[in-house]
């Protein structure tokens, strides 16, 4: 039986998260060490059509780049992303109800899986750069019971020995979170995000 997520809580929370991001946060620090606000935005806009696309079956427009550019940068970032961006979110929400999303293979930056796995991967990246997002701009992620177990699930996986070449270049090393911390911290850590991150004081 297909395992099925609903993206939509998940998805809506970050769109949320959008009117707190100030233009003198743009270029600030977040959790991802190569990635300023503006640069996570970028990504989280590029990721958010290519898991669309995943969804849907589509073959990205040639001139998108699968996913955008390889590396998401301030200079890329698009002016309107304050409308654009919130309205991608729920298109990727929309598009991942369909049950057909999840049946098959599906493709996103390049990288062809299952599609069951593809929507798990999906919805880890809305809420491990929305938590990135939350952190860099002051504020708090609130995540649903049921986002948050996937995800823990998801990145607990990952973390075990068996997959540490698969983990490469995706997550950091794990960090090291107590057994009885809240599941998101757990999943942070698992994902190679320290949960007390937050950025530098002037």
């Amino acid at each position: 039986m297909t395992t099925t997520l609903d993206l939509s809580p998940a998805a809506t929370e970050v769109a949320r998260l959008l009117h707190g991001v100030r233009d003198d946060h743009l270029a600030g620090p977040t959790p991802c060490p190569d990635y300023s606000v503006a640069a996570l935005l970028d990504h989280l806009m590029g990721l958010s059509m290519a898991f669309t696309w995943a969804a849907t079956k589509t073959t990205p427009p040639a001139e998108s780049g699968e996913a955008g550019p390889p590396d998401p940068s301030a200079e890329h970032l698009d002016a309107g992303w304050r409308r654009e961006l919130p309205e991608r979110l729920r298109a990727l929400a929309a598009a991942w109800k369909d049950p057909d999303a999840w049946t098959g293979m599906a493709t996103a930056g390049g990288v062809t899986m299952p599609a069951e796995v593809m929507g798990a991967v999906a919805l880890d990246e809305v809420v491990l750069h929305g938590w990135d997002l939350a952190r860099a701009t002051g504020q708090e992620l609130v995540l649903d019971p049921a986002s948050t177990h996937a995800v823990l699930a998801f990145t607990e996986t990952s973390a075990r020995p068996e997959n540490e070449a698969g983990r490469a270049g995706v997550f950091g090393p794990v960090v090291p979170v107590p057994a009885d911390a809240p599941p998101l911290d757990r999943a942070l850590g698992y994902a190679g995000r320290d949960p007390s991150w937050a950025p530098p004081t002037p």
